[in-house]
């Protein structure tokens, strides 16, 4: 599932994920990924970080409460943003998320990580 409330950053994401070969579930906040990750099983989540309402944070944090209520093995979540925060990749990390990418990402970047996260 591809999290991504910003139309040109949810092209060029999909674009990159089917030439990878992926089928894409885009979710446009937080809210909606959440619902989507309760009914669905995806092998990887990209979540977004800055969205409005709830963010890629709290969203992440919703997901795995979920997964560990529910008993569902975790899917794996990678965080992206484009804005510099401090300590990103740690805030990314304690939100439940196991990876981060800095947007603009490059294609073989986004590629590796997924291939570390996927079994």
């Amino acid at each position: 599932m591809l999290v991504e409330d910003y139309p040109p950053n949810v092209l060029v994401a999909r674009t990159f994920l089917e030439l990878f070969g992926y089928d894409v579930d885009v979710a446009v906040s937080g809210v909606q990924a959440v619902d989507k990750a309760r009914s669905n099983r995806y092998r990887i989540i990209m979540m977004d970080i800055q969205m409005p309402g709830m963010d890629g944070f709290e969203a992440s944090r919703t997901i795995r409460r979920n997964e560990e209520t529910t008993g569902r093995e975790a899917t794996p979540i990678i965080g992206m943003t484009a804005h510099a925060l401090d300590n990103i990749q740690e805030k990314c990390l304690a939100a439940g998320m196991n990876e981060y990418l800095s947007k603009p990402f490059a294609p073989a970047d986004l590629e590796k990580k997924m291939s570390l996260l996927i079994a």
